[in-house]
């Protein structure tokens, strides 16, 4: 049995193909190994893949994850996966890597990520050539569900927002400044914390507030990453994740207005790692 995992720091796409060559999925939350250590991921993985695999051996894993960007961190990832699946034959790569083979298959381009966290490469159909650096939700991932959470954020407790738009997100999420502050700065993963308000940030794209802070963040993301590549025009950006997915329309307009033209948009890379990984 083969397994295949997209993992974001929120969650994680699986794909599991039996020995009748039979293709299942499944859904467990996301695994960073910057956030995590090996014996949490372990534990998650017990409770909640192991009950949604057949029953049988698991031969070889292909793990694509958030985070996975040098040895140390790939061995939180390949330990805790062998702690589950001992005899397995195990292969971790970052997602970045997952994002560029699922988007341009063999053709060169340029991929990138928007989802919890931000990320793009320069790609030229079989290796990453070139990588702006990503530098996480406190200095980075502009762009991504965590820089729209902050953003929002940001002009949420500075009283910067409509009261009208204001009211209702507190209406919503009943939230104080000192829980927010504390969720940030105290709680695990507050990466995923700020990426959760993206939904309601989508819920009310069409207030001009919104629309505007939606479009900085965008122009943040082109001009911190994609427009810093130095490639022929011929050379097309593709994206997957649910920020790219969901605030498609807003992102196409700021890359016409910044001269790139974008292939192709998916929510996710799982279906086209599994068709890579089963030719």
């Amino acid at each position: 049995m083969i397994l295949i995992a997209d993992s974001g720091s929120t969650k994680t796409a699986w794909r599991i193909i039996d020995q009748f060559n039979h293709i299942h999925q499944a859904g467990t939350q996301g695994f960073n190994p910057y956030f995590q250590d090996t014996s949490t991921i372990s534990d998650n993985l017990k409770k909640e893949l192991i009950p949604f695999l057949p029953d049988e051996q698991v031969d070889k894993i292909y793990f694509y994850g958030a985070g996975c960007s040098n040895i140390e961190k790939i061995k939180v990832i390949e330990k805790a996966l062998l702690n589950v699946f001992p005899i397995a034959q195990v292969e971790v790569e970052h997602d970045l890597l997952a994002a560029a083979r699922a988007l341009c298959g063999s053709k060169p381009g340029i991929a990138a990520i928007l989802g919890t966290g931000s990320n793009s490469c320069l790609y030229d159909g079989k290796n990453i050539v070139e990588n702006v650096a990503s530098l996480g939700y406190i200095l980075g991932d502009e762009g991504s569900g965590a820089h729209l959470g902050k953003t929002f954020i940001q002009a949420y407790l500075n009283k910067e927002l409509p009261a009208k738009l204001s009211e209702n997100f507190y209406n919503r999420y009943k939230l104080t400044k000192d829980e927010v502050l504390e969720a940030i700065y105290k709680q695990p993963l507050p990466n995923r914390f700020l990426a959760s308000f993206a939904k309601f940030i989508y819920q009310n794209i069409n207030e001009p507030a919104i629309n505007e802070m939606l479009i900085q963040c965008f122009e943040e993301f082109f001009d911190k990453h994609i427009c810093k590549y130095k490639n022929d025009d011929s050379l097309k950006l593709s994206i997957v994740g649910s920020v790219g997915f969901y605030f498609s329309n807003i992102i196409r307009r700021v890359a016409q207005d910044k001269g790139i033209e974008i292939e192709t948009i998916l929510e996710s890379p799982i279906a086209g790692l599994t068709l890579y990984h089963t030719q």
